[in-house]
């Protein structure tokens, strides 16, 4: 099982206000080259990334609130990484974090990669070092996630965590089994406002052996960190390119995460989960029956209690019965930008909705553009994305 390591970061998010995160449902064209997936065309997939750096580094209003950026798995060339941090250094306003999944490379990349921000890596460093010392396995393939993270004061840090479980070995038995797995999986703690988050890349959210399960020790890593310091688990986000979202092994999962059926779970009972899953474009994986991508989704505790709606581009429900609040979005090419809730249950007067969607852009040429208020799409013309506008202008930044 992997080992949770704390990291301590400079970030100052507006105190008493709710924070922002935007989902970039995006698609990856990948194919398979000696048991890795890489990017069909990296330089198109590198102008779709950068397009979205573009919207958001030059946005203004709401959009310039914008906390958290998530990308799906194995989303990000792995040529693009200087050019990735080097916009983000360049363009990026303070405290802001980016979650992004690179394509597969192989364990000699990766190590170079971890050698080149050993500042912030150096327990990922040292075990993969052991790794390599056990046998010859230099040319095994990793699959990995960046979380770039741009502190108050400006300085960039990278943090680098590869995937502890197969790319989706699940169904394919031994030849994808031969992926490196990670082994350090950072939880990192924003201060001055005591705001905590942690990811996983897809099938670590489910991945189990005969002794323990990956989110069992999240789940006590955060009660830990609620008896010690009275924070939480504030936001779970995990990055998928899954063919099968809502499949019964995550739905499980997410019973056992916010059911408290077995134990009091405080550290975790507000965590906001946020699955971001590639779109409905997505090709390269070779499946057999019709792969069903997108419907990424916001996971709220029920107590949160969010009414059941529909609307073209999302809906919510409980998941199937859950004891949860679900916002599942459609399985289209979208960026969705939406806030995070902030303590909606602990204050009984609030008649705020706890997180509410703010925007929604689909691709027009080589940008994005806005689709609420679309004519075409009269049932979400009905949703009042105005009304998110409003609150946050009335808030402080």
């Amino acid at each position: 099982m992997f080992r949770i390591v704390d990291k301590k970061l400079h970030l100052e998010f507006p105190r008493g206000h709710h924070h922002h995160c935007m989902i970039c449902q995006i698609p990856n064209q990948l194919r398979l080259e000696n048991h890795a997936y890489t990017l069909v065309d990296p330089e198109d997939k590198w102008r779709k990334i950068l397009s979205i750096l573009e919207l958001i580094s030059s946005a203004k209003g709401s959009l310039s609130k914008l906390h958290f950026l998530l990308f799906p798995e194995t989303s990000l060339p792995y040529r693009s990484i200087p050019a990735l941090i080097a916009f983000i250094t360049r363009h990026f306003t303070p405290n802001r974090v980016v979650v992004i999944g690179v394509e597969h490379i192989d364990l000699l990349s990766y190590v170079d990669l971890l050698e080149t921000y050993r500042a912030d890596n150096a327990e990922a460093l040292e075990s993969v070092r052991k790794d390599k010392d056990s046998g010859e396995i230099n040319g095994i393939p990793v699959n990995c996630c960046l979380t770039i993270v741009k502190e108050a004061a400006g300085t960039v840090r990278v943090f680098i965590q590869a995937k502890s479980h197969p790319f989706f070995g699940e169904e394919t038995v031994d030849p994808f089994h031969d992926l490196y797995r990670g082994k350090v999986f950072p939880l990192f703690n924003c201060q001055p406002t005591g705001f905590n988050f942690m990811s996983l890349i897809c099938l670590d959210y489910i991945y189990r052996d005969l002794y323990s399960s990956n989110i069992a020790m999240v789940i006590d890593k955060a009660n830990d960190l609620f008896f010690r310091t009275r924070q939480r688990l504030d936001l779970l986000c995990v990055l998928e390119c899954n063919h099968k979202p809502e499949h019964q092994a995550f739905r499980d999962v997410v019973n056992g995460f916010y059911g408290e059926y077995l134990s009091y779970t405080p550290g975790v009972r507000h965590t906001t989960t946020v699955f971001c899953n590639s779109s409905n474009e997505t090709t390269g994986l070779g499946h057999e029956t019709q792969p069903a991508f997108g419907c990424s989704m916001v996971l709220l505790h029920h107590s949160h209690k969010i009414a059941a709606s529909r609307h073209s581009g999302f809906s919510t429900d409980d998941f199937d019965g859950l004891p949860v609040c679900r916002y599942r979005f459609g399985n289209e090419t979208r960026l969705y930008y939406f806030n995070l809730p902030l303590f909606h249950e602990l204050d009984p007067r609030t008649t705020r909705f706890p997180l509410k969607i703010h925007a929604i852009y689909r691709p027009e040429g080589q940008g994005w553009s806005r689709v609420n208020g679309d004519s075409t799409q009269a049932d979400l013309a009905e949703y009042d994305f105005a009304a998110a506008v409003r609150l946050d202008a009335a808030e402080k930044s």
